[in-house]
């Protein structure tokens, strides 16, 4: 009984550890998870060249299914394991929601090993993720914004405090992804300071649910950066030609939007810069089984 399935990235509009709103939308870089059950009872997990990665989200999010689950595909009582391994071309910590499209991709895999992918609905299965994110304490807030964009596609507004989806559109975007060779671990955040830009933020949210999602991510980017104590220089480079440039996540790496020659434009100033830049797409179909 095998199944596999492919979660989308993500980029930030707005960062949810000020208020609790948070927002961000899918793109065209993706996490793949392939899951074989076994007859062990045990949940072992492995990532692609990550040998020394911590595969503990993954194995619980397959642990978290079978609980909940396991009924459906008449597995009660059975000593249910399984082998789960991902492969992703999304950086890890890197801000661009590797841990949501990992546990997204695993979620929706492990039900399809299981034979009841179409079965659970897609919001049940993202929050299924985010309790096993929330488990292993990769992250804050549980990341419902951002597995809910990986998840559906398009761009999504959430209260992580409830976990309750706010607003969904499905959205063409042209995006450049930018990456310092750094990592910055979602965990290690310093809450503290994000609260503090709270006014910030709020101001962001409104323009989110107004669907201002590109003045919201600039709001987003000036405040986190400051927050966080990441440059602002990238966000100036991006501006004002850009519909919105953020800092993705807690950093390090950064995203805009907007018109493909205005962004090409930005890539030749952020290509200055140590790190990687990418082109990308909004991806509206979000996570898949295959």
């Amino acid at each position: 009984m095998d199944g596999r399935a492919v979660a989308p990235a993500a980029g930030t509009v707005l960062n949810a550890l000020a208020t609790g709103t948070g927002s961000a939308f899918a793109i065209d870089l993706e996490t793949t998870a392939t899951v074989s059950l076994t007859t062990d009872g045990e949940v072992d997990g492995e990532i692609d060249g990550e040998p020394e990665a911590d595969a503990s989200l993954i194995e619980r999010c397959v642990e978290c299914v079978l609980e909940r689950y396991a009924y459906l595909a008449d597995l009660d009582g059975t000593a249910v394991g399984a082998r789960v391994r991902t492969e992703t071309d999304v950086p890890i910590a890197s801000g661009l929601k590797s841990s949501s499209a990992a546990a997204n991709a695993t979620v929706l895999a492990t039900l399809d090993a299981m034979g009841i992918d179409g079965t659970v609905g897609r919001i049940d299965a993202c929050r299924l993720g985010v309790e096993a994110a929330r488990d292993v304490g990769v992250t804050v807030t549980g990341a419902f914004d951002d597995a809910s964009a990986s998840m559906l596609g398009g761009v999504t507004v959430t209260d992580n405090t409830v976990d309750e989806l706010l607003a969904h559109e499905s959205v063409d975007w042209h995006a450049l992804v930018y990456t310092p060779p750094e990592r910055a671990y979602s965990a290690d955040t310093d809450v503290g300071a994000c609260e503090r830009v709270a006014p910030l933020a709020g101001l962001a949210a409104e323009l989110a649910l107004d669907g201002r999602y590109g003045e919201a991510m600039s709001v987003n980017g000036f405040a986190f950066c400051g927050a966080l104590g990441f440059p602002m220089g990238p966000l100036l480079e991006a501006l004002p030609d850009v519909a919105g440039v953020s800092l993705s996540g807690t950093g390090p790496s950064y995203v805009a939007v907007g018109e493909p020659e205005v962004l090409e434009a930005v890539r030749e100033r952020w290509d200055g810069r140590e790190g990687r830049t990418r082109l990308v797409r909004t991806q509206t179909d979000g996570t898949r089984t295959t």
